[in-house]
């Protein structure tokens, strides 16, 4: 269970500490940022106000706009979410390659319009919702829509995600049927891009997934998830790591906490308001897998969410504080 932090106790966020780590981690092929940048929380740790300020008032707008800028001084990769709710056009990218260096690699959540099989009852879909997807797992659409304009920035493209939300017994009755679904959709896929998938089934993690996703050599995204066995499981099942040079993790939710229940928990997200010793020593762990000599030739991505802990910034110093100490060590 996860251990809430005395105010005393509160461990503070170094932003020259992990600027230093983390260039120093990225030199070796192993990437730790957050899931999205546009937290208000995140002033005065990540983020001085005195930059978006205008006429002497903080220029909301203009922290929303340039606040990227400032996070890739300290981190070398992100994860893009916003992708996940559209597909990204030519000027969106072009605006986040702007504002970051040429070393910064990106994640992106490949947009729910390939991955959701039937829409969730949400006002967003609006006539759609609760109707089938027509284009789950449309490789054409996906190569067209979400490549295409990702095409001219290639290099800057560190990995691209594929978030499966829970499917239920009416989508996939059973876990080898989503497997040979998903077996055909990676069939069709253009190569050479760095693939992962990411899961909500915890009855899908067995052999024949593992076993598809290397064969079509995509790695398989470790999460920290509600109904999900933690990260440090997944980590230990045999055939986990299904990708020879691609690895990447996702810390978003403790187990057993619902979305809804750790916003209200966490926001606006200022401070870690719990420890998950269980979730940064597996954080630590893949960060040492990533930098040990045998695995040179492969690249890491973690990436932590604010509603883990309730705040990722201090959750990832934590873990990069871990990774210099011996395994099981006080930090």
């Amino acid at each position: 269970m996860p251990i809430e932090i005395p105010l005393q106790d509160h461990l503070r966020f170094n932003r020259e500490a992990v600027q230093a780590h983390a260039a120093r981690l990225a030199q070796r092929g192993v990437y730790v940022g957050t899931s999205s940048w546009k937290y208000p929380g995140w002033r005065g740790m990540l983020y001085d106000e005195t930059r978006y300020r205008f006429r002497g008032r903080l220029a909301e707008s203009r922290f929303e706009r340039d606040c990227l800028r400032e996070y890739g001084e300290v981190f070398k990769t992100v994860s893009v979410d916003a992708a996940y709710y559209r597909f990204p056009d030519r000027g969106f990218l072009e605006g986040l390659m702007a504002q970051t260096p040429s070393d910064f690699l990106f994640g992106f959540k490949v947009t729910d319009e390939i991955t959701v099989k039937r829409f969730p009852n949400l006002s967003r879909f609006g006539e759609r919702a609760g109707q089938i997807n027509p284009h789950f797992l449309d490789a054409e659409l996906f190569a067209r829509a979400f490549l295409g304009p990702c095409e001219p920035f290639r290099e800057r493209v560190g990995l691209l995600m594929f978030e499966f939300s829970r499917f239920y017994p009416a989508d996939f009755e059973r876990g080898r049927d989503f497997v040979e679904a998903l077996d055909n959709f990676l069939e069709q896929l253009p190569k050479g891009w760095p693939y992962g998938v990411e899961i909500r089934n915890r009855h899908f993690l067995h052999r024949d997934y593992f076993a598809t996703l290397a064969r079509h050599q995509v790695a398989h995204v470790f999460n920290y998830w509600a109904a999900m066995p933690p990260a440090e499981e997944q980590m230990a099942m045999a055939g986990s790591r299904t990708h020879p040079r691609l690895r990447a993790a996702r810390f978003l939710l403790a187990p057993g906490r619902s979305y809804a229940e750790a916003v209200k928990r966490f926001s606006p997200y200022t401070r870690a308001l719990e420890v998950n010793t269980k979730a940064r020593a597996a954080g630590a762990q893949l960060l040492r897998e990533g930098i040990a000599p045998e695995n040179r030739d492969c690249k890491t991505f973690l990436y932590v969410n604010n509603r883990l802990e309730g705040n990722a910034l201090e959750t990832i110093a934590a873990m990069l504080a871990e990774i210099e100490a011996p395994p099981g060590a006080p930090v």
